[in-house]
Order: C-alpha cells, then structure tokens, then sequence
C-alpha cells in the first residue's frame, strides 16, 4: 500500500516554465552546427600555414 506522507516528503516540484527556460537557456551548449563551424575554421587556417 502507498504510504504517502513518505511519497509527499520525497516530492519536489517541477520547474515553472521560465524557470525551466532560463535554466535552459544559461547552459553553454555545443551542437552539431557549432561543431562544423568550428571544424571549418580550423581547417581553413592550417590551410593559410
């Protein structure tokens, strides 16, 4: 049987939306597209050595 003042004090509320969203947004993420911008520029400067 569920016991739930035990399930109520393991309970943590979700985010609100903003919240969510900033911490979200905050985070320095890389992705694929950074990734091939960042391939391409350093293959074009071993290209000018």
């Amino acid at each position: 049987m569920i016991n739930f003042e035990e399930e109520l004090k393991k309970f943590h509320p979700s985010l609100e939306v903003e919240d969510a969203e900033e911490a979200i947004y905050n985070q320095d993420l890389t992705d694929a597209a950074d990734l091939l911008v960042k391939m391409i520029k350093e293959s074009e400067e071993k290209e000018e050595k």
